[in-house]
């Protein structure tokens, strides 16, 4: 089973095409769940603290994988696409989003972070060096501009500050989500995280005592419960589902199942924070999906 996730696999294209985005559909469904674990966290842990150190929670489990594994050393290539997948994915898109969340509720923080797909699937062309077809660009654009319409109408005509926050965090996503990717076809999806993991660690620590965050040590279970989480699942073992993913897959075309997780978000929402979806929520549900399926079927070739 390790090996699916270590070393690159003989199958068929078509047979590593559905593979790739039965694992790309696993992770999100775990990556569904963070947005709104990030919102009952910062409410008693402060944001920095909640989104810098869920990496620092899985330091020395990264570091005991890569040795009971016993996985080699990155090249020099190897180590400047980690170091981009570090400040996107480890770094960046963490403490961002814990920012943002502080003021932005679960459910609307999933569909502003739908656009995703579109963000990934063009970092996924430029690193990955492949050429969707106008069809396909046609078809995550047409994504993208639901959930973006659904954001706008459910905000009645504005965006705040938080929003913003969460735009950017998840264009360091993006960025983080393509390299990785790209770098699982070589060294494997557990290789690929762990190594991500270890690299910004002093970074992280670094940002941690620069800032001297204030924190209350009085915190509930639930909180304490949804910062494992982030580690445990978010931050560790759902990239190895996802790298792995997008490496068997296909960077631009596994990425267009993120337009399924605002709305696997909402329903996590509604479940942990009580908060209601409607109708409208659906309708924009049920149209975004369609774009997946016709996404799907769009040409995609190699450069």
């Amino acid at each position: 089973m390790s090996s699916l996730f270590i070393a690159k696999q003989k199958r068929s294209s078509p047979e590593r095409a559905g593979l790739g985005l039965g694992l790309g559909m696993l992770a999100i469904a775990c990556f569904s769940v963070t947005l709104p674990v990030t919102r009952i966290g910062v409410t008693q842990i402060d944001p920095t603290v909640f989104g810098l150190g869920r990496s620092l929670l899985v330091l020395i489990p990264a570091l005991l994988t890569l040795w009971w594994l016993r996985l080699p050393l990155p090249n020099r290539t190897q180590m400047k696409g980690l170091i981009i997948v570090a400040l996107g994915v480890v770094i960046g898109f963490p403490w961002l989003s814990a920012l943002a969340m502080e003021s932005v509720s679960g459910a609307q923080a999933g569909i502003i972070v739908a656009v995703l797909p579109l963000f990934t699937a063009v970092a996924g062309a430029v690193l990955a060096r492949q050429r969707p077809s106008l069809g396909f660009w046609l078809v995550g654009l047409l994504g993208s501009v639901l959930v973006l319409w659904f954001v706008w109408d459910e905000s009645r005509g504005g965006i705040s500050q938080g929003d913003l926050i969460l735009l950017l965090a998840s264009m360091f996503c993006a960025v983080g989500y393509a390299a990785g990717g790209q770098l699982a076809k070589e060294i494997g999806s557990i290789a690929v995280i762990c190594w991500a993991l270890v690299l910004s660690a002093p970074i992280s620590v670094l940002i941690l005592v620069s800032m001297s965050p204030e924190q209350n040590v009085d915190v509930s279970w639930q909180v304490w419960a949804s910062f494992i989480y982030v580690a445990l699942v978010s931050q560790w073992l759902a990239f190895m589902f996802w790298y792995q993913g997008l490496a068997l897959g296909g960077v631009v075309r596994v990425s267009q199942v993120q337009l399924l997780q605002p709305f696997l978000t909402l329903c996590v929402s509604a479940w942990l924070l009580n908060e209601v979806i409607n109708s409208v929520m659906i309708w924009f549900a049920l149209a975004v999906v369609a774009t997946v399926a016709v996404g799907r079927k769009m040409p995609i070739r190699e450069s």
